[in-house]
C-alpha cells in the first residue's frame, strides 16, 4: 500500500526550482518549498510541516538629502557595498520609528548631524532588489557635522560640484539629478519613480539602469 502525503488546509503545486529564500519555517521551524500556492500566481516559501506561506516584502530605505547654504550633505561609505563611494545619509527603516524618523537618525548616524525634515521629495522603488527609498528634504539645525562610524568623511557639495563619477547608487544618482533639475528650474516638486536595474548591474553603474513611470507634482 502507498504512503499519502500528509493533508493540509492549504493545496499547493509543486514547481522544480532553486533553494528558497526562506529555508525554514518562521513558525514551526520545518523546511520550506518553493511551491505556487493555490489562487496565486507567484512562487511563495511554503512550510512543509504547518503549511505556513511566507510572503517576501520589499524593505523601506530612507534618508535626507540635507541642504545648507546652498550645498548638500553627503558621506563617503565606509562600508561595504559601495566602500569609498559617496552617498546621501540614509538606511532601512527599524520597526516602531516612521520614516521621517529613520531618515533622521540614519543621518546623525552617519554624519553625526542634527537635521529638521522640510518635506519629501522622492520615492523611488527598485523592484529588482526589492527596494523602497523615501527621500526627504532636511535642513541642518547646526551647521555641525562629522563622520560617523560607517563614513570616511562627510561634506556639503554646490550642486555644481557633486562628484557624479563616484556616487554610490542608483537611487542616489536619480534622486540627485532630479533635485538638480529642480533647483535650476526654480521650483522644487516631490518626484515618483521606478528604477529598473538591469541583470547583473553594479548598483552605482550609470549605463545599468532606466528610469519609468517618473512623476512629480
Amino acid at each position: 500500500m502507498g504512503i499519502s502525503p500528509p493533508r493540509h488546509r492549504l493545496r499547493i503545486k509543486l514547481l522544480q526550482v532553486g533553494n528558497p529564500n526562506i529555508r525554514f519555517c518562521q513558525a514551526c521551524g520545518s523546511p520550506t518549498k518553493q511551491v505556487i500556492p493555490d489562487g496565486e500566481e507567484k512562487v511563495r516559501s511554503v512550510c512543509t510541516g504547518c503549511g505556513r506561506i511566507h510572503y517576501e516584502n520589499p524593505k523601506m530605505v530612507v534618508g535626507c538629502l540635507v541642504e545648507h547654504d546652498n550645498k548638500v550633505l553627503l558621506c563617503r561609505r565606509k562600508i561595504e557595498p559601495s566602500y569609498g563611494l559617496w552617498t546621501l545619509p540614509a538606511g532601512y527603516v527599524e520597526v516602531g520609528e516612521s520614516a521621517a524618523g529613520g531618515a533622521i537618525r540614519e543621518t546623525l548616524e552617519e554624519a553625526r548631524a542634527e537635521v529638521e525634515i522640510l518635506s519629501p521629495f522622492a520615492q523611488l522603488d527598485i523592484p529588482r532588489i526589492g527596494q523602497s527609498y523615501i527621500i526627504f528634504r532636511a535642513r541642518l539645525k547646526t551647521p555641525d557635522f562629522s563622520p560617523g562610524p560607517e563614513s570616511l568623511e562627510c561634506a556639503l557639495f554646490a550642486i555644481d560640484d557633486i562628484p557624479f563619477h563616484s556616487l554610490a547608487f542608483s537611487s542616489v544618482i536619480v534622486t540627485l539629478k532630479m533635485y538638480i533639475e529642480d533647483i535650476k528650474a526654480g521650483k522644487l516638486k516631490f518626484h515618483y519613480c521606478t528604477i529598473n536595474k538591469r541583470p547583473g548591474a553594479s548598483p552605482s553603474d550609470l549605463r545599468t539602469f532606466d528610469i519609468d513611470y517618473h512623476l512629480h507634482s
